[in-house]
Formats: C-alpha cells, sequence, structure tokens
C-alpha cells in the first residue's frame, strides 16, 4: 500500500479491526519512510450476477428495482423494516451463492414471492397477482387456497 503523503511503498500495518457487522476490515499504518498514519479500508468485492430478462435482454443487478418491487407489495401492511432489510439481503445472498454469472429474472420473481409469503401473505398475493399475470379470480382463488393449506399445515 503506498504512503498518501510520499507515495513510497513502504508502509506497515499498525493496528486491524473489523468494521460494519463484519462486512469490512479498518486498517491503521504507517509509512515507513516519512512517519505518515493513514486508515485503509478493505471490503471483499463482492459482484452480483447479471439478470437475463425473458426478452433476453441483459442488465446489471439493481437493489433499488428489488426493493421498490416489494415495498410496493408491502404499502400499508405492518412489516418493519428490518424485516424487508433482511429479506432483500438474503435474496442477494441466494443469487451470490449461486455462483453463476447470470441469473434468468424468473429466479428474482421467485426468491421475492418466497420471501413475501413469510413477510406478509397480502403483499404475497398482491406481487403474484401482477407477476404470475392473474387474469381472473380463479387464479387469485387458487393462490389463496394455497396460502390455506400451507397454513393449516403448520398449525
Amino acid at each position: 500500500m503506498k504512503c498518501i503523503a510520499c507515495d513510497q511503498e513502504q508502509t506497515h500495518v499498525i493496528d486491524s479491526r473489523v468494521v460494519e457487522s463484519g462486512q469490512s476490515i479498518r486498517r491503521r499504518r504507517e509509512c515507513l519512510v516519512c512517519g505518515h498514519r493513514f486508515t485503509t479500508y478493505e471490503t471483499a468485492d463482492v459482484r452480483m450476477p447479471r439478470v437475463v430478462k425473458s426478452n433476453g435482454a441483459r442488465q446489471s443487478f439493481n437493489e433499488d428495482k428489488l426493493r421498490s418491487g416489494m415495498m410496493r407489495a408491502l404499502e400499508k401492511r405492518p412489516v418493519p423494516t428490518k424485516k424487508i432489510d433482511e429479506a432483500i439481503e438474503g435474496i442477494k445472498k441466494n443469487l451470490q451463492a449461486s455462483g453463476e454469472k447470470e441469473i434468468p429474472a424468473r429466479r428474482i420473481g421467485e426468491l421475492v414471492m418466497q420471501s413475501l409469503r413469510r413477510l406478509d401473505q397480502v403483499a404475497y398475493l398482491r406481487f403474484a397477482s401482477v407477476y404470475l399475470a392473474f387474469d381472473n379470480l380463479e387464479a387469485f382463488r387458487a393462490a389463496i387456497e394455497g396460502l390455506n393449506a400451507e397454513s393449516a399445515g403448520r398449525e
């Protein structure tokens, strides 16, 4: 690591600490030439897979788009923001853990539906009605019956 004061590469680490819930490391460094001290942060370079849309177009993963879709479904529902953030992080971790460079958009939609199903059944139905393109009352009824059967199985 080059010194930010004299541009020499002879520096050493004085102190290291884990920060941000283990997501990065803070290192205090000192230049062996001029004695200047400075701080660096080290984080993993984690790349999200690219999203392959149904028409074949490819685009970068967009967390804001994921969040806005979930928030739209959860609008006026009693779900804490912390739970929503945890669900989004879970979806991202799932995508990263796949190790794939490209993920079909359909897979992301399925992960969102799974998360919403656990968070709030009404939000799940809202999202599913758009995502699965319910075009009649029977499609809604089938989704509701699926939720009822799942709830009865848990009791």
